[in-house]
C-alpha cells in the first residue's frame, strides 16, 4: 500500500459563509461585556477568556533536524532553538476559584522567528494556544456566539451557583466518561475534571496552514515526572489558587519537557477544515514529532515575570508566519475579535503590548 500523502494548502481550502462579519461584531459585543464587567469589578483589565493564569514559564523550542519535506515547513523549516514563554490557564473570562473546573489551556509564544508575517502581526514571534482536548466545543463561529452570550450573562456573578453547578456537571461527565463519552460543552460550563496541568496533552483544536499542507498542533509531556501526573486530579480543598498553587510546587523540581507535534490533512472528509468538532483521528492522521520544548526548573509564579506576561504581552492564533495562517471559521472569527480584546486591555490599563525579543527575557 503507497503512503498517504498530505493534500496541499490552496486558499480554496476554506468556506466563508456571508455573515461571518456580522458574527464577529456579535462576538466583539459579548467580549465587551465580559470585559467591561470584570475591568469594572477589579479595577484592572484581565482577558476576556483565559483570564485565568496558573503559572509562567520561560524554555526553549528545540526544531529537529532530518525532518522529510512535508514536516520541514514553515516555523520548522530548519533545525535550531528558539526561547519560548509558556502560559498556562483555565478558559474562562472570569477569575473564579479552582473549585469551579474548567478545560486547561496553554499558550505558547516563540520568540525571534523569521520569515513572511500574517497580515497585522506585529513582532518577529509566532503564537500557538492549544487547549486540553482535540476538538473545539462549537462547529461554527455563529454557535460559539451564542454560547459566549450565555457566558457573559454570568461573568463577575453568581459564583456560589457556578461552584455548586461545576460540581454537578463533573459528576454528568464521570457518568458519560464511564461509557466513553466525553463532552467538550460540558467541560467548558465547568464539568471539565480538576487535573494536573503539567501530565496533561494540549491540542490546536483548530487547523492551520503548515506551509504547503494543513495540520493541527498538539503539544505532549514527555518527562516521566510529569506523565505520572497525567490524570491526577487536584484535591483544591477550598483554596481558591490550588492548581498555581500545585503547579509551582511542581516546577520547582521538573525539568519540563514536551514533544511538540504535527497531525497532516490526508483527506477533508476525515479532517474537515471549516467543523472544528469533529476530532482527526490519530489512526488517520498520527501525530509527527517536530520537536522538543523544554522548561528547566523554576519558579512557575515569579512575580515580576508574570506582571509582564498578564499586562503586556497577548497570545493569538494571528500572531505569527503567513506559513501557519489559521483556517477555518472558528480560526477567522478569532483574528479581529483577539485583537479587540487585547486593545481594550491596553487601553483600560494604560500599558501597552509588545512583542517580546530573547535578548528581553532573563
Amino acid at each position: 500500500m503507497p503512503p498517504i500523502t498530505p493534500v496541499r494548502f490552496s486558499p480554496a481550502v476554506e468556506d466563508v459563509a456571508p455573515d461571518e462579519a456580522e458574527t464577529i461584531e456579535g462576538l466583539n459585543d459579548a467580549f465587551d461585556l465580559i470585559l467591561e464587567r470584570t475591568s469594572e469589578d477589579g479595577g484592572h483589565a484581565i482577558r476576556s477568556v483565559h483570564a485565568k493564569s496558573h503559572g509562567i514559564l520561560e524554555g526553549e523550542l528545540t526544531i529537529d533536524g532530518g525532518l522529510p519535506p512535508e514536516l520541514a515547513q514553515g516555523l520548522f523549516a530548519n533545525p535550531g532553538i528558539h526561547k519560548v514563554v509558556l502560559r498556562m490557564s483555565t478558559n474562562a473570562g472570569d477569575i473564579l476559584p479552582d473549585s469551579v473546573s474548567l478545560p486547561r489551556g496553554l499558550a505558547i509564544k516563540v520568540l525571534d522567528v523569521e520569515g513572511e508575517r500574517l497580515p497585522g502581526a506585529d513582532g518577529n514571534t509566532q503564537d500557538f494556544v492549544m487547549v486540553n482536548g482535540p476538538v473545539f466545543q462549537a462547529k461554527t463561529a455563529e454557535k460559539f456566539l451564542g454560547n459566549l452570550r450565555m457566558l457573559a450573562k454570568t461573568t463577575d456573578r453568581m459564583e456560589r451557583t457556578k461552584i455548586a453547578l461545576s460540581a454537578v456537571l463533573r459528576g454528568v461527565n464521570n457518568a458519560l466518561g464511564a461509557v466513553g463519552i466525553e463532552s467538550p460543552a460540558i467541560n467548558s460550563l465547568g464539568g471539565a475534571p480538576n487535573v494536573e496541568p503539567l501530565g496533561e496533552t494540549y491540542y490546536s483544536a483548530t487547523p492551520f496552514r503548515y506551509g504547503d499542507y494543513i495540520a493541527k498542533f498538539s503539544l505532549r509531556p514527555v518527562e516521566p515526572a510529569m506523565t505520572a501526573l497525567t490524570g491526577k486530579i487536584i484535591d483544591v480543598d477550598g483554596r481558591d489558587n490550588a492548581i498555581r498553587e500545585h503547579v509551582r510546587d511542581e516546577m520547582r523540581s521538573i525539568d519540563a519537557v514536551w514533544e511538540f507535534r504535527v497531525q497532516l490533512c490526508h483527506d477533508f472528509e476525515k479532517q474537515p477544515v471549516e467543523d472544528s468538532t469533529v476530532e482527526w483521528s490519530e489512526d488517520e492522521a498520527p501525530f509527527q514529532r517536530v520537536g522538543i520544548i523544554r522548561a528547566n526548573a523554576q519558579d512557575s509564579w515569579q512575580q515580576e515575570r508574570v506582571r509582564e506576561v498578564e499586562d503586556t504581552m497577548r497570545f493569538s492564533v494571528w500572531t505569527g508566519l503567513a506559513a501557519h495562517q489559521p483556517l477555518g471559521n472558528i480560526n477567522r472569527a478569532r483574528r479581529d475579535t483577539y485583537r479587540h480584546s487585547a486593545d481594550f486591555r491596553a487601553s483600560f490599563n494604560g500599558c501597552p503590548y509588545h512583542e517580546p525579543r530573547a535578548a528581553e527575557l532573563s
